[in-house]
């Protein structure tokens, strides 16, 4: 099987290459304008090169952790299994080459694929999202669902465990539309969120008390609100940050870039520093991922693996660290977090946060920290702004005064 790479910045797509998989192993090739370019889509696990090249790992079933990255996990590949089998497609004759294929052009970042399989699904009518969060409670309790199609269109390219779709929203007229890459004027590329089966009922106010906490730590995120269903059901969203007023930018996750298997992970915020400095050339980048590792800390962030933490590249090549993401309360299956502090997972406090700006020579980093835990203890204040539940005001205050 063969597909071609492509990719759209600032409203220009160039082809960047081809995917060729011989049934056991998978090629990539770059084109040779491409190359001309100069511009390195990963530049340290697949730096521009005119041979032929395949990965050093098996961790992306094959692919390269670019590619990997345009790949849906957790719901979004729930949604297409569902969506293959329904169409009689076995699973176990379905290669990485086949996913890609899939996500077309639809998928989060700049990277395109074809050819591209054809959905079929006409968005004319409106949806709304009280009976989408029902549907999506169906098909994550096995159940079957009457719009799997237009699930998978609308949020198949999606990571996370949660379910989520990806919507048009016009902020002057408060108003959704679904299933349109190219927006009408007015219209902004958003992201909503919708409960897990394991949930409580106030996650989506959770999740926004957080993203005013972390803004009142001083971390760098997108505009986000609460939408209202039908019912009375609030939903979180969030805007996309790799799309802006000039088209996609490329989005690359840290596990991606340096070939990290997020589930079973074994990076430190000290990777995570010392990939954000190779790649803006700074040294304040050190400063950011302190203030992200400190936050996830004392706020109690401990699904806070690799894939949650991405670059963005714009079309003349330049990086910096994408806006914080997926910022909630959150345990771990064995309760140490995804990432570790200066080697600490189990319980890192402040020791092992002054420990990482000392390594790196974050000159203020102890201010840093102090200004994250200042208005991490301000938590009730934010969850009752957000109209987070007393219960679960309480248990996240309690957990949250319980770190170091």
């Amino acid at each position: 099987m063969k597909l071609m790479v492509s990719i759209i910045l600032g409203g220009k797509e160039m082809e960047v290459g081809e995917l060729v998989s011989n049934g056991r192993k998978i090629y990539f090739q770059y084109h040779p304008g491409f190359i001309e370019t100069g511009l390195q889509i990963s530049p340290f696990k697949l730096p521009l090169s005119s041979g032929i090249l395949s990965a050093d790992t098996t961790v992306f079933d094959g692919l390269f952790g670019v590619f990997n990255d345009s790949l849906p996990d957790g719901w979004g590949r729930l949604l297409l299994d569902r969506a293959l089998i329904s169409r009689g497609i076995p699973l176990a004759k379905i290669s990485p080459l086949d996913r890609l294929s899939f996500v077309g052009e639809n998928g989060m970042g700049a990277l395109v694929y074809r050819p591209a399989q054809d959905s079929g699904i006409d968005f004319k009518k409106q949806m709304e999202l009280s009976a989408i969060a029902r549907e999506t409670q169906k098909i994550l309790e096995g159940k079957s669902s009457d719009i799997i199609e237009e699930l998978l269109q609308l949020g198949g390219s999606s990571g996370g465990a949660r379910p989520k779709i990806f919507v048009g929203y016009h902020p002057e007229k408060d108003h959704l539309i679904f299933g349109k890459e190219n927006l009408p004027e007015g219209y902004e590329h958003w992201l909503i969120k919708f409960p897990a089966s394991n949930d409580p009922a106030d996650v989506a106010q959770i999740e926004h008390a957080y993203h005013k906490m972390a803004l009142a730590a001083g971390l760098k995120m997108s505009a986000c609100r609460l939408f209202k269903g039908a019912s009375g059901s609030l939903f979180f969203g969030t805007k996309r940050f790799d799309r802006n007023n000039a088209g996609r930018l490329h989005l690359h996750s840290a596990a991606g870039l340096m070939h990290d298997d997020f589930r079973l992970s074994n990076m430190d915020y000290g990777h995570l520093m010392d990939a954000a400095f190779r790649l803006e050339n700074h040294v304040g980048a050190y400063a950011k991922v302190l203030r992200l590792a400190a936050f996830n800390v004392f706020a109690h962030n401990r699904d806070d693996h690799s894939k949650n933490f991405s670059f963005l590249m714009d079309a003349n090549g330049k990086w910096q660290m994408a806006p914080a993401y997926d910022l909630t309360f959150s345990f771990s299956p064995h309760g140490f977090h995804s990432s570790t502090v200066a080697g600490e997972g189990q319980s890192p406090g402040n020791r092992h946060l002054m420990e990482l700006a000392d390594v790196f020579g974050v000159k203020n980093g102890k201010e840093i920290i102090g200004q994250v835990r200042e208005a991490v203890g301000n938590w009730a204040f934010y969850a009752k702004e957000c109209g987070v539940g007393k219960a679960s005001m309480r248990a996240v205050g309690e957990a949250l005064g319980g770190v170091e």
